[in-house]
């Protein structure tokens, strides 16, 4: 991608897009306008740091896009060193008979230094170095550009069929794939824009020796027929010119020329060429070869000794150091690999982590239980991990009730929270945290309780009851009256359980579907090849499941799910109004487990009045409920007694409402009464049952003119 694309605006890249256009008039002046020898200086010096600035970013490029302007500053530099021969070329015509500084001192430098006043030998190295740019790198910087233009071109359609199917099997979101189109049609033009700008550097180097053959030539004659010079004193001074031109216009030529082949060999990694290739190279099974060869070259009498021996060692001091980094890379990959097997064995199987340690401290757990150093003791091998046991009991437990694989829990110390805390987290948010004691236990009163026990007194974390928590010594004066005494790890086990209900739709993603759906097409392949990810993609069937899991509707029958998608898969519909479809199919699952299907099911319903009411102020555009604070105050206590009264019974609250209120009234109550089942008309099966238990009214809160909030 463009670099500047995403640039933020500063000064630099103010003064970069003022400067550019600029810069290129004042290349089209230099042709046409002469320029002093002081100016020719300053432009030879601007050219050799710009020729250096580009091979240094083609080098520490990570890969070929990361300098997708090079074909453009390559295109630019050429014309600026055209555009100098061009200048250069008439001062050395006009002035040359003056001596050798009439074309500046960087010529007259290049040219003294290079040449060391032997012409022919100038001439030579000029000539050399043209062809090492012209027939070795220019040629096969131009050939590589070609074959990856060509194959880069070939391969595009395959890379956009590749983005389609990830992002249809839910693998990537689609600005995710809007950015991998992106960077493969930009990959395209850089390397068929790289494929032309290759021949700039061809035509360079041709240009430069014609140049040079003018420069010669044409000095020559104008010396002799113009100013009158003889043809050793014309040749002196044009021919020391003309090498001297040459070479500081060859020089940056030869630069941008090697800066062109790194960038079209280079493949993407994500380290700079040196450092990449300094990874390579460090192979002791390579330098310590080499060390021996050159050893015994050494030791050959009539050689240069001392260089050869110098050189072996060294090459085995390179051994050596590569050695010891392989040594120490074989450990710490040895180290990582035992962490992972250990992570791996704590969460397969249904087994949670045995053991709290600071190596289990990691990120990637998708569910964790953070314990203080109270509660260390209920997860030790001394209590026989009794906290492990019942957290994996209830994961059990629980994935038959979901109908989804719950992931393991990793449990782990946290010095940070008080002794006797707990904290739940998926992923890295916590959605739950209370306390527990290790040497205690809890005691609920039951409706036949007498006495008050002495103890710490707290909101029993599930469900929210009275509860003491006592010493072992009382726990047969609780339970004579009356009292209900729960382990310490069953209480956290209870509430984890709870929790990971209410956020079941964040327990799952798309590989979790995608297991699921292996499951099925051991006995349904059919079904499942015909319908995701050809009529639903997999990241659309992960957001339904999770809707569903919301709803707290079991999503165990994933052939009801994926034969009720296939139905609706042309209709353009959201992903909660799928979920809704498909409720009257999964629904008896969820009652089957609340009541058994020869009793009847106990239910609440809401008055004619309070219904309407709710209707009228249901939100069509995110069928929310618009209620007076007031009025939903005094509602949701009415509800929260029949919860209770629900709970007495050992019962589950279920209320039933008519179905276009049915989404707008469980999103109204899922943040205050979570444990509360909404359900509408349609989603009870013709067979069951249902006894109505309560009928909630609010007479005087309908009267009232401010039941509705106004606006």
């Amino acid at each position: 991608m463009n670099s500047l694309a995403t640039a933020p605006k500063g000064s630099g890249l103010s003064l970069g897009v003022v400067a550019l256009p600029v810069g290129v008039l004042v290349i089209m002046a230099m042709m046409i306008v002469p320029l002093p020898a002081a100016m020719l200086d300053v432009f030879f010096v601007t050219n050799i740091l710009l020729s250096l600035l580009v091979l240094m970013v083609a080098i520490h490029a990570h890969r070929p896009l990361d300098f997708s302007s090079f074909p453009s500053i390559l295109l630019i530099a050429t014309t600026l060193r055209l555009a100098l021969n061009v200048a250069s070329t008439r001062v050395v015509l006009a002035e040359g008979h003056t001596g050798a500084g009439a074309a500046g001192s960087v010529i007259e430098a290049f040219a003294d230094f290079v040449i060391g006043g032997n012409f022919f030998v100038g001439i030579l190295v000029f000539t050399i170095l043209v062809i090492i740019n012209l027939v070795v790198i220019a040629k096969g910087a131009g050939r590589v550009s070609e074959v990856s233009a060509r194959f880069t071109l070939d391969a595009m359609p395959g890379k956009q069929m590749a983005i389609d199917a990830d992002l249809n099997a839910g693998l990537l979101t689609a600005e995710e794939a809007k950015a991998r189109r992106a960077e493969v049609a930009a990959e395209a033009d850089f390397y068929g824009a790289m494929d032309g700008a290759s021949k700039f550097v061809k035509g360079d180097a041709i240009a430069g020796l014609i140049i040079l053959a003018i420069n010669l030539l044409g000095g020559i004659v104008v010396g002799m027929l113009q100013h009158g010079l003889d043809f050793s004193s014309a040749a002196d001074a044009y021919v020391r010119l003309s090498v001297g031109d040459g070479l500081v216009a060859q020089v940056p030529g030869l630069l941008l020329s090697l800066a062109a082949a790194i960038i079209v060999t280079r493949s993407s990694t994500t380290a700079t060429m040196s450092a990449e290739i300094g990874r390579q190279m460090n192979m002791a099974q390579a330098w310590a070869p080499a060390a021996v060869v050159l050893l015994m070259v050494g030791l050959v009498p009539g050689m240069p000794n001392l260089i050869f021996l110098i050189a072996a060692g060294l090459a085995g001091a390179a051994a050596f150091l590569a050695r010891r980094d392989d040594r120490s890379a074989s450990q710490d990959e040895a180290k990582s690999e035992s962490t992972d097997k250990q992570a791996a064995n704590a969460l397969a199987d249904g087994q949670d982590t045995p053991l709290i340690a600071p190596e289990d401290v990691t990120d990637i757990a998708p569910v964790s239980l953070q314990i203080g150093y109270g509660l260390i003791p209920l997860a030790s091998a001394e209590s026989g991990n009794a906290l492990v046991s019942r957290v994996t009991a209830m994961r059990r437990e629980l994935s038959k009730v979901l109908g989804i694989i719950v992931p393991g829990i990793r449990i782990r110390d946290d010095l940070t929270l008080s002794p006797n805390a707990y904290r739940l987290r998926i992923g890295q948010t916590i959605v739950a945290e209370d306390s527990a004691y290790a040497d205690r236990l809890l005691a609920i009163p039951g409706h036949n309780t007498q006495r008050k026990l002495t103890g710490i007194e707290v909101k029993d974390p599930s469900f929210g009851l009275d509860a003491i928590w006592v010493q072992p010594h009382q726990r047969a004066e609780a339970e004579a009256d009356d009292y209900t005494i729960v382990e310490p790890e069953a209480v956290i086990a209870t509430h984890i359980g709870q929790v990971l209900q209410r956020h079941a739709g964040d327990l799952i993603g798309p590989d979790g579907v995608q297991d699921l759906l292996d499951i099925l097409a051991k006995g349904a392949p059919t079904l499942v090849q015909t319908v995701v990810p050809k009529l639903v993609p997999l990241h659309v069937l992960t957001a339904v499941i999770r809707q569903l899991l919301s709803d707290r509707l079991p999503v165990s029958d994933m052939r009801r799910i994926l034969e009720g998608l296939a139905q609706i898969s042309g209709a353009d519909r959201s992903i909660a109004q799928q979920a809704e479809f498909l409720r009257p199919a999964l629904v008896p699952l969820l009652l089957q487990q609340i009541a058994p299907l020869s009793s009847n099911l106990p239910v609440v319903t809401l008055s004619p009045a309070l219904e309407q009411l709710l209707l009228r102020t249901r939100r069509e555009s995110d069928e929310g409920l618009l209620l007076d604070p007031g009025f939903a105050q005094r509602l949701l206590q009415e509800i929260a007694a029949a919860q209770d009264a629900a709970q007495v019974r050992e019962q589950v609250l279920v209320i039933i409402v008519s179905n276009v209120l049915r989404r707008a009234f469980a999103s109204f109550l899922r943040p205050h009464l979570s444990d509360a089942l909404v359900l509408g008309l349609n989603d009870l099966p013709e067979t069951r049952r249902v006894e109505i238990t309560r009928s909630i009214d609010l007479p005087e809160a309908l009267a009232a003119p401010s039941g509705v909030e106004g606006g």
